[in-house]
């Protein structure tokens, strides 16, 4: 296992590399430079100025050269400055909205996994039931629903006109005065509506990989034979059958990472969460091309985790793939 987790990691580099390359001519290609946004929107603004500026960002050489500068400190680490007006570092930028981001992930990968995986199993075990025919109509329903109108939709009902809940950042005005707990809830109050925004998505879709992987499991032959042995249903069910059916699962799960990183621009930017999403966003329509390169970078690095953690959870998870990691080592 530890050699298969070092080989997947040095394949990392070459696909990162190929990522960051493609990346950087994508946004170089699109309309517009850093420094139209800020001399054509000042009348004294002389094409010289902007000749200057072009010349202090790199950007008078060619794409080859400036992807070259780019990849030559990235592989010391160094992400460069941001073309804002701060001309801070990228990377102090990042770290700064980067565990917002992960925060906001992390609880929608459990609520998605958390509801989606019961669901799924319940439905699957009373396939053609009331309760299957209902949670069917409303797993569609939230997975057909926009994600920007839903946050909206919720924003307007719990916010506004129920006022329980707050729409947008992350604390209340005067949180530092509150006591430790009323900090705490506070933070739970706003991050109940990204959170579950983010999540509905997942949740019906999971629910519907689950569902579909339960009942191709519970009609294999071991099953069979472990009822004829007598063993309880729910030890047939949740030891033996779920844990093949969660395969397939685990998979989608690792698959679904860039899903849920890409998703945060949608949210962050309607609660106005100061994360990673948010912080591209404004990067995009600023032109800033060191903080977009440096976001895309992190969020590549986060994908790839993310599959090769899924590879490890599957292998985990089925004894066979560690036996066949094995068996070909061997040979």
């Amino acid at each position: 296992m530890l050699r298969y987790i070092i080989r997947r990691l040095v394949l990392l580099v070459p696909l990162l590399i190929g990522i960051t390359l493609i990346s950087f001519v994508v946004i170089h290609l699109a309309p517009g430079e850093p420094t139209d946004l800020q001399t054509q929107m000042n009348p004294q603004a002389s094409s010289e100025l902007q000749e200057r500026l072009r010349v202090q960002y790199g950007l008078d050489q060619p794409l080859y050269v400036q992807y070259g500068r780019w990849l030559g400190r990235l592989i010391q680490l160094d992400f460069g400055e941001s073309f804002a007006t701060d001309r801070r570092p990228v990377l102090d930028k990042i770290f700064e909205r980067l565990p917002v981001t992960i925060l906001l992930n992390v609880l929608s990968i459990v609520f998605i996994l958390a509801i989606a995986v019961p669901l799924g199993v319940v439905s699957a075990i009373r396939r053609n039931s009331g309760f299957d025919r209902a949670t069917t109509i409303l797993v569609f329903t939230g997975f057909a629903m926009p994600s920007f109108w839903l946050a909206l939709l919720l924003m307007d009902w719990f916010g506004v006109r129920l006022g329980v809940l707050p729409v947008s950042g992350l604390k209340s005005l005067g949180y530092e005065y509150l006591s430790w707990g009323a900090q705490l809830l506070d933070r739970i109050s706003h991050l109940i509506l990204p959170v579950f925004v983010s999540a509905i998505g997942g949740v019906a879709g999971f629910s519907r990989y689950m569902r579909s992987n339960m009942l191709e499991v519970i009609r294999q032959d071991y099953i069979l034979t472990a009822r004829a042995k007598g063993l309880a249903e729910r030890t047939v069910i949740y030891k033996h059958a779920l844990r093949n059916a969660l395969l397939p699962v685990i998979t989608i799960l690792g698959l679904s990472v860039p899903g849920l990183i890409g998703g945060s621009v949608i949210f962050e930017t309607i609660f106005a969460i100061p994360g990673m999403g948010k912080l591209f966003y404004d990067g995009v329509m600023m032109r800033d091309y060191p903080l977009i390169m440096g976001i895309l970078v992190i969020g590549a690095v986060l994908t790839l985790l993310g599959n090769l953690l899924a590879d490890i959870s599957y292998a985990l998870a089925d004894p066979r793939i560690r036996h066949t990691q094995q068996a070909n080592r061997s040979q």
